[in-house]
């Protein structure tokens, strides 16, 4: 599975964002999707993430209520929209694809690893 993903930039605080991971090489619906995100100097974190059939989704606490994780399988793409920005949601973030359907929040749970794309918050 190759990902891709996309969407990043620069924004003000309260802004928003969608960020997308588009997948080639295999269909999504079999894999649990998950988006983490690296600041300089700080270990990567887990934001969210989605089963297989989008019907469960699971947020970290700081971004919960804010950003919301969804999938379009017939586009093989997820996405993560990014509402209220704050200037400590800077970093790298990267999607992620789990082999099976069900959740997880660690990094070491997921198969395949997107590129990563810069979201920077100013204040």
């Amino acid at each position: 599975v190759q990902l891709q993903a996309s969407g990043g930039g620069l924004v003000q605080a309260g802004g928003s964002l969608r960020l997308s991971c588009t997948a080639s090489g295999r269909t999504l619906d079999r894999y649990a999707m998950g988006w983490f995100r690296q600041a300089p100097g700080k270990e990567r974190e887990f934001v969210a993430t989605i089963s297989g059939s989008g019907r469960i989704t699971y947020y970290a606490d700081s971004v919960k209520g804010r950003f919301t994780i969804f999938r379009d399988n017939a586009k093989n793409t997820v996405y993560l929209q990014m509402n209220s920005l704050k200037p400590e949601d800077t970093a790298v973030y990267y999607c992620a694809a789990k082999a099976g359907v069900s959740i997880s929040t660690t990094t070491g749970s997921y198969d395949y690893w997107g590129q990563g794309t810069q979201v920077t918050v100013s204040s």
